[in-house]
């Protein structure tokens, strides 16, 4: 059976994937993304742009009662002589990602690739990633855009301050990939000591 109706066609955002159980990613969501992500049954978005909302997007938000985090990181070119990720707007962004009350949560820039990269990077080490496989995962989005700024910043980003949060801001999935690593150390440690 062929489909004639291209309305039935549910079109993500581009360089759209989930990260995590309730938490996705992806470039900035135009018009025709909208019922893609109305199946999303989204309750947060966290935008890591300075640039305003656009309204038609922001009557979207308010009818599907999805709240909008707004992080203002300038887009910048490799070559500019400033760090192009600020570190505290990194750590306020990752608190309210592993805030369970904000999933299902899309995090989005304009393309999906450097400055989401670096958030998803951060949140992979905070989950114990080993930093090989999160900066894969950056370069994956990123392509051939790909910068070494931003490996850097992911690589020298500092997640234990993070590391004192209560439990109850972590679901269980992220909870248990960030700890796992932790118990297995703390084993070893009492296994030889």
């Amino acid at each position: 059976m062929t489909m004639t109706n291209n309305d039935n066609v549910l079109e993500p955002p581009i360089n759209f994937s989930m990260v995590d159980e309730g938490v996705f990613r992806s470039g900035f969501p135009q018009l025709s993304n909208f019922p893609f992500l109305q199946s999303l049954q989204l309750r947060s978005i966290i935008y890591l742009c300075p640039e305003p909302y656009p309204e038609e997007s922001l009557e979207f938000l308010r009818s599907q009662g999805i709240r909008l985090f707004q992080f203002g990181i300038e887009g910048k070119k490799e070559r500019s002589t400033s760090p192009l990720i600020p570190a505290e707007t990194i750590s306020e962004a990752l608190k309210v990602l592993v805030e369970i009350e904000n999933h299902p949560v899309l995090i989005h820039c304009k393309r999906g690739k450097h400055r989401t990269g670096c958030l998803v990077g951060c949140l992979r080490k905070f989950q114990n990633w080993c930093l090989s496989s999160a900066l894969e995962e950056y370069q994956r989005f990123a392509g051939e855009k790909s910068r070494g700024t931003d490996l850097r910043f992911i690589e020298t980003f500092d997640v234990l301050g993070l590391r004192g949060m209560p439990s109850r801001h972590c679901p269980p999935l992220l909870l248990s990939l960030c700890f796992r690593k932790e118990a297995f150390v703390v084993q070893t440690r009492v296994a030889n000591p």
